[in-house]
């Protein structure tokens, strides 16, 4: 399949969707904070070219300021975690659980945030040139509690690549993202899927699986 032999590549494109704080007070739809950061990410790119193999922290740091602003690293760590970060699962423990699972929450989320910022700040620097669009929005989006971004990424392929960004509001109102699908992958489903096995193999420890935590290589 051509997007996983390519995964590095089309993942460059996720971080046009995780657009720098600063858009959101000018940006009333998702599909506005995409249009308004793109230009702003791609020169982050563009100025690490000349110093990122000598400094890569510094570019990695660059990176995650702008991830910072609108990720939802610990929505996004919940749902992978799945039926083990629950309110359910949470309202059944005792305190001394409760404040495991909070740390375990909040640990995950780091290491998750990490992972994104690297992964991600990698296939950006091998991503330049390419044409992009981005779908419209429905006219009434600027009310709406949650959005997806359909955005078409053209290459040297005789198609392009199609990224959907979910997208949903905190509760601020500011737009926050919580799921991306790559060519009818999700890759929060991966994710979750990863966890729970890894879950199962440790007997249900999350803090081992936490521990051994590593992203997802989709290759063929």
């Amino acid at each position: 399949m051509r997007f996983k032999s390519q995964i590095s590549w089309v993942m460059a494109a996720l971080c046009l969707l995780m657009l720098g704080a600063r858009a959101q007070a000018a940006a009333a739809t998702a599909h506005e904070i995409v249009r308004q950061t793109t230009a702003e990410v791609m020169a982050v790119v563009e100025e690490a070219r000349s110093y990122a193999d000598e400094d890569p922290e510094r570019y990695y740091s660059a990176i995650q300021g702008i991830l910072d602003g609108v990720v939802d690293f610990r929505g996004f760590a919940r749902g992978v975690m799945g039926a083990y970060a629950t309110s359910e699962r949470y309202r059944s423990l005792d305190e001394a659980g409760r404040a495991q699972l909070r740390d375990q929450l909040d640990r995950f989320s780091s290491v998750m945030r990490e992972g994104m910022v690297r992964t991600y700040g990698k296939g950006l620097l091998a991503f330049s040139g390419s044409r992009i669009e981005i779908s419209k929005p429905s006219l009434d989006e600027a009310e709406q509690s949650r959005a997806s971004v359909e955005q078409l990424i053209f290459s040297d392929q005789a198609e392009p690549y199609v990224v959907m960004y979910q997208m949903g509001r905190d509760r601020e109102g500011d737009w926050k993202l919580r799921n991306m699908i790559i060519e009818n992958i999700n890759l929060g489903e991966i994710y979750r899927n990863q966890f729970e096995a890894a879950a199962r193999k440790e007997n249900g420890d999350l803090d081992a699986v936490i521990d051994q935590w590593s992203t997802v290589e989709l290759d063929d």
